[in-house]
């Protein structure tokens, strides 16, 4: 089959398209013919730096597909071929295939395209396991997203106003703002030309999702509320932060994080579970929809990372696999 192979460390000319052995369903594993991959900012850090302790040489980049199960393994139970499902996965989607435990695949959702599904279980998850489980977010809450227009912010957004509470965004440009408080976000701060401080601490936020880090560390404690509770997604702004201690205790401010590549099988299947029966109501709906800037054919994936790390993209972008 054909697929995109980090053949060493180093920048988007790294990505290049090999024939490799097609995988075999085993056990409780589905054989998914791929027909779109989404991209994330984690696929770039295992072409760059590996920071999952991984040996990424010779690895096919790609956390979430969206395809037709073509083959079953002995202990699959709810899927059956010609089944069409989303997958989230620690690995391989820039391919024509990918075997997937079935616990971690979802149907694709009524009237969306293989395109549109594969934005869907890497962000969803995320969002997930990070805001709703690790930070408790809770309706009525105000919550703020750094990077209101990445992959992970137009989801967020959507994802906090479809479950009751109020969105804040931060971004760079003034059309991105536009399109974070046309997507729900109550207010969008261009983080360049406006103070997110100043705006937002009259306001008062309970939990941040932050993949910035760096210097922006502080500014989220003095902006939260009494309880609130900050979660890392991302560090690029600098993995090195200060804190003050002190205002951590008065105000009893939880600050957590975690990488959802490297979880267990199991963990996955949880919150896929949690997923469908939640937030899958909600896309069914329409209150949660795909944005996709931009997609790509399988060969161009180093052009559409070189495209992801300039951060000029409003929503996702997709590999289209044929």
């Amino acid at each position: 089959m054909d697929a995109i192979v980090i053949t060493e460390k180093g920048g988007p000319e790294v990505l290049k398209l090999e024939q490799v052995a097609n995988p075999v369903p085993q056990g409780n594993e589905v054989l998914i013919k791929i027909h779109a991959a989404g991209l994330n900012r984690s696929d770039i850090m295992s072409r760059k730096s590996n920071p999952y302790g991984t040996d990424t040489a010779r690895e096919i980049p790609g956390l979430e597909i969206s395809g037709v199960v073509e083959a079953i393994g002995p202990q699959v139970k709810r899927w059956k071929t010609g089944d069409r499902v989303c997958a989230l996965i620690a690995g391989g989607g820039y391919a024509q295939y990918r075997a997937v435990d079935e616990r971690l695949c979802l149907p694709v959702p009524d009237g969306l395209s293989f395109e549109e599904a594969a934005t869907l279980p890497e962000t969803i998850f995320t969002i997930w396991s990070n805001v709703f489980k690790d930070a408790a977010f809770k309706a009525g809450e105000n919550f703020l997203i750094h990077g209101g227009t990445s992959g992970i912010g137009v989801t967020a957004i959507q994802m906090i106003v479809a479950m009751g509470g109020k969105a804040y965004a931060t971004a760079g440009t003034v059309e991105k703002c536009q399109f974070c408080e046309d997507l729900g976000a109550t207010i969008a701060v261009n983080y360049k030309t406006e103070d997110f401080v100043s705006l937002l601490k009259p306001i008062g936020i309970d939990v941040i999702l932050d993949m910035t880090g760096g210097d922006n560390t502080l500014k989220n404690m003095d902006i939260l509320n009494p309880d609130g509770r900050i979660t890392f997604i991302n560090a690029m702004n600098g993995a090195k932060s200060e804190i003050d201690i002190l205002q951590m205790m008065s105000k009893r401010i939880m600050l957590t994080g975690s990488m959802l590549k490297p979880r267990t099988n199991d963990y996955k299947a949880m919150l896929a579970e949690e997923i469908e029966q939640t937030i899958w109501p909600l896309i069914a709906a329409g209150k949660i929809k795909p944005v996709i800037y931009k997609v790509f054919l399988l060969a161009e994936a180093g052009d559409a990372q070189q495209l992801m790390e300039s951060s000029a993209h409003i929503g996702k972008i997709v590999l289209k696999i044929e």
